[in-house]
């Protein structure tokens, strides 16, 4: 059984950094692009950034600026994202998956997705 958790999120003021990860299990890691996505209150789910399964090649949503940064370790199974100098409009909902696109038909959403992590930047 696939199981991603997230975890690292939390209350940080504007300006502050934080470092998420996922852990993954039940399927065989080095063989999938991973994918960061946020949803924020009232918003679509958005591709933050992805990496490729082998060469560490990346890619980030239109919407990224270089205080996001996707990185990957195959030994532990492991993606994380780092972000800088949070913003308020950063607040929202973190996932983690085994896609790098964010899709849903009448048997579900495409990939495997963990829980979330919630990450809200406020004063």
């Amino acid at each position: 059984q696939v199981h991603l958790v997230e975890s690292g999120g939390g209350l940080v003021q504007p300006g502050g950094s934080l470092r998420l990860s996922c852990t993954a299990s039940g399927f065989t890691f080095e063989d999938y692009a991973m994918g960061w996505f946020r949803q924020a209150p009232g918003k679509e789910r958005e591709l933050v950034a992805c990496i490729s399964r082998s060469d560490g090649g990346t890619r980030y949503g239109d919407f990224v600026d270089d205080r996001f940064t996707i990185s990957r370790n195959n030994r532990e199974a492991a993606v994380y994202l780092q972000i800088r100098n949070l913003k308020p409009e950063d607040t929202a909902i973190y996932y983690c998956a085994n896609v790098c696109i964010y899709y849903v038909d009448h048997d579900g959403i495409f990939g495997s997705w963990g829980q979330g992590t919630q990450v809200t930047v406020s004063s």
